[in-house]
């Protein structure tokens, strides 16, 4: 099965998903030196976001985010892909960031109403084309 999304960063990534149930800023719910979910009754706390494509149907404000998402390419803790749930310029400044910092970036995409549960197995496609294992 595969589904075409809206490419807001170009690139490709095959791995596996962490969908979150609940909305999440990145400052303050996400530790840039583990990775690790640490918002307090978020039902994803304690996981770790390194080597996902993370599912996010639901942003929660904050332009630091841009920065915890840099710290964690610095930190080589990034995840593998974002699929976000609508259009978000905050997560994606800080892959643009990293790209102009020359380090190796994921794609970042949008899908509404993404059917990716996590655990799935899925392939992300330049074009933004996602296919499910």
């Amino acid at each position: 099965m595969t589904w075409q999304s809206e490419v807001l960063i170009e690139g490709e990534a095959h791995g596996e998903v962490l969908r979150f149930d609940a909305p999440i800023s990145f400052w303050g719910g996400i530790s840039p030196v583990t990775s690790q979910v640490i918002l307090a009754g978020h039902p994803q706390q304690g996981t770790a976001i390194a080597d996902k494509i993370l599912v996010i149907p639901q942003m929660i404000g904050s332009s630091s985010s841009s920065a915890v998402m840099l710290e964690l390419f610095y930190t080589n803790m990034a995840p593998r892909a974002l699929i976000l749930g609508s259009r978000d310029a905050i997560l994606p400044v800080g892959v643009v960031v990293a790209r102009q910092m020359g380090w190796p970036i994921i794609p970042v995409v949008v899908l509404p109403e993404a059917p990716f549960l996590s655990a799935d197995k899925i392939y992300i496609t330049r074009n933004g084309q996602i296919e499910k294992d």
